[in-house]
Parts: structure tokens; C-alpha cells; sequence
């Protein structure tokens, strides 16, 4: 299977007013799996996706960051790899070979469809992570390790980003992620509102009042 029937899944359009390439940059990486792709183009143009940094060796939040994602993976399963990715970026690519990626994504379960752990130059990786992770603190910025329990939530087709804590409350992450998804149509917001409607009126004939919807 080549790089772009692997990706190119769906007409995914970047929204008029994203910067693209010159933002993200069009650097070549590698998949878990060794599939060379373009970090734009394939893995951002007009998607909607989670982005984290870690790298393989780690023995602090990594792993636990890693299980967090795992878990909302299940929640959004439906989605992955459809309309929604996750990508892990390795902050060691002298270290972390596709083959090292591989073998830390299915020793911890995360070896998923829609899920991608990527590698690379680390001239490439570094930009990346200055581009989409910087906090403009040089005692933040230099240290790669103070990135490690944040994710990036970007929507190329919409040109959302936002952020969101890898220990905050599922809840919370799930609100954080759903804040970038695609624009609804009306009939969408009519069909959603319906069914909230039925839940909130099962609530105050209950309760009396309306509770956590």
C-alpha cells in the first residue's frame, strides 16, 4: 500500500484561511510501521487530529500519557481514522526507529488504526514541535520534557487549535477535542437537540429538575 492510498482516506479540504505547510511544516517522517509521509499534506491537510510528543524510552509520563490517550481512544473509537487521528511524536528520533516505535506502541496496546507514532530528522522534529508546542518561554521551550503532558487538538479543515491536559478529567478531554470537530449542519444541531431534549425531559419528570446534560 502506498503513502497516498494509506492517508488518503475521504476528501479532506483545509479550510481557506489555514497556513498549511508554511505553519506546519512538510517534512518527511515515518510511521510505526515505516511509511514515509509528509507531515502537512498527509497527516494534517484538512484533518481533524491529537497530536502529543513522547519517546520510547521514557519512564515517567509517557507511558501514563499514552494510557490516557488509550482511553480516549475507546471513547472516540467510531471515529479513528475516519474524520479523527492521533499522532505521537517521537522527541528522540536519534533513538526512536520506526522498528522502537512499533515496539513501544504494541507493548502498551496502542498500535491502532488512525493511530501513528512518527520519526524522523531531528532538525524536522524540532521545528515541529517549536511550531505546534511552543509557549514563547525559552525554560519552557528548551526543554522538550515540559511538552510531555500536553496535546495539541488541531482542525486543518476548520482552522481550530486548542489544547488540552493529559491529566485532566476524561470529560474534560473529550469537551477539549469535541471544541475542533466540524462545523454541524442544522439538521445535525435539530437531531441533537431533540435527543438532549428527551433526556432532559426524562430528567425533570424524575428529579424535577434538569441535571448534567
Amino acid at each position: 500500500m502506498d503513502r497516498r492510498s494509506l492517508f488518503a482516506r475521504g476528501a479532506f479540504t483545509p479550510h481557506p484561511a489555514s497556513q498549511g505547510p508554511a505553519k506546519f511544516t512538510n517534512a518527511v517522517l515515518r510511521t510505526q510501521d515505516n511509511k514515509e509521509v509528509k507531515f502537512y499534506d498527509d497527516l494534517i491537510r484538512g484533518k481533524q487530529a491529537v497530536i502529543n510528543l513522547m519517546y520510547a524510552d521514557c519512564h515517567g509520563a509517557c507511558p501514563l500519557v499514552t494510557t490516557v490517550m488509550k482511553r480516549t481512544y475507546r471513547d472516540l473509537k467510531q471515529r479513528m481514522g475516519k474524520d479523527l487521528f492521533f499522532y505521537s511524536i517521537t522527541v528522540k528520533p536519534e533513538d526512536d526507529t520506526p522498528a522502537a516505535l512499533k515496539h513501544y506502541a504494541k507493548m502498551r496496546g496502542a498500535d491502532l488504526p488512525g493511530w501513528f507514532f512518527l520519526t524522523g530528522d531531528s532538525y524536522d522534529i524540532e521545528t515541529i514541535r517549536f511550531r505546534l508546542f511552543s509557549m514563547g518561554h525559552p525554560g519552557i521551550d528548551l526543554d522538550f520534557a515540559m511538552h510531555a503532558g500536553t496535546f495539541r487538538i488541531v482542525n486543518d479543515s476548520t482552522n481550530y487549535w486548542g489544547h488540552a491536559q493529559a491529566f485532566a478529567s476524561q470529560k474534560n478531554i473529550l469537551t477539549r477535542i469535541a471544541w475542533a470537530d466540524p462545523v454541524k449542519s442544522y439538521a445535525e444541531w435539530a437531531k441533537e437537540s431533540r435527543a438532549r431534549q428527551v433526556l432532559i425531559n426524562k430528567d425533570v419528570k424524575k428529579y424535577g429538575y434538569r441535571t448534567g446534560f
